[in-house]
Parts: C-alpha cells; structure tokens; sequence
C-alpha cells in the first residue's frame, strides 16, 4: 500500500535546516564585546592620561593620547556650533545601530564574513554612540603618524568600524563560485 500526502500537508524540514543553530547570539557577543573592550581601554586611558598628553610608545609612530573629540570620526565637524554636531551624530548614529542591528539580526542564522563585519559595526557604532550621550564627546586616545602623515587620534570603536567596513568590502569583492 503506497504511503500519500495529503494536498494540504507542508513538507518537513530537511535534516541541515534543523541542524543548523542560530547563530545571532554570537554575533551580538561579538558587538558586546566590542563594546566591553571599548569601554575599557577608554576608562583606562581617563584615568592615566590627561587630556591633551600622551604616552610614547614607539617614538615618531605610536602615542596613547587623551583626546575629547566633539566632532565626527577623525575630528571632522570640530569646529562646528557643539550642540548641534552632538545632536545630529546622536541621531545619524542611533539610526545606523539601528540598520546595522536589523542587517545583522537578517545576515546572522550563519556565521559569514557579512555578519561579523555587521557586528563588529554595531558593537562600535554602540561605543561610540555611549560616549556622545553620556559625555557628549568622544575619547579617542590612539595616534599613529606613518613617515610625515598623522594619522587623527582614533579608539577601539573606530577601529572596529573599520574593519568592519574592510570586512565588507572584502564580501563584495570577494569573486562569487557560482559564476564559473
């Protein structure tokens, strides 16, 4: 006797579709951590540095400084009215966390290159976003100058923005195997 279906029955799951876990919550421990290292070394750099000293670390290449940057990423928007810089990176970075997480929460059933850049996005979109509403400034405190180019003082969470954003780059240039 032939084993039917009935029209109306949906079909189960495939073993690999129940076989593979969720794996957001590493993602988002991915950008917590972020955010814990984030936070730490700037805690770290408020109470050994001053602000507008450093320390050397490789003469003429490395420095930790204490930089209270009100503008935009490298500085960029320092010299404009305060609040107002404050108010609109507020919001320009509340609305990018907030496209960032719900990229991250779609790309992150597996873990890729895309999700990790994602989260590591997020976690110091987050660092950053935590120091312009409870300090309306950000603490930037790593300087690098290559032969006679400075580079602006950054932090952890610009660092991890950045290669998150290389991350992503490296995705979409990356050659796609289904064309070959």
């Amino acid at each position: 006797m032939p084993l039917t279906v009935p029209e109306n029955a949906t079909p189960s799951p495939t073993t690999h579709e129940v076989a593979t876990p969720d794996r957001r919550p590493i993602l988002f421990l991915i950008s917590a951590l972020v955010i814990a290292f984030d936070r730490l070394t700037k805690i770290w750099i408020v109470h050994h540095i001053a602000p507008g000293f450093s320390i050397k670390i490789i003469p003429g290449v490395f420095r930790l400084t204490h930089v209270l940057n009100t503008g935009a990423a490298f500085s960029m928007m320092e010299d404009w009215r305060a609040d107002y810089v404050r108010i609109g990176l507020i919001s320009f970075s509340a609305v990018a966390a907030i496209l960032v997480f719900a990229l991250m929460w779609r790309a992150g059933r597996t873990i890729t290159l895309t999700s990790v850049a994602l989260a590591l996005i997020l976690g110091g979109a987050l660092g950053n976003l935590y120091d312009r509403v409870v300090l309306h400034h950000v603490v930037d405190f790593l300087a690098v100058n290559i032969y006679h180019y400075r580079w602006p003082d950054f932090n952890m969470a610009d660092s991890c923005i950045v290669i998150g954003a290389c991350l992503l780059l490296l995705e979409i240039l990356k050659p796609d195997k289904t064309t070959d």
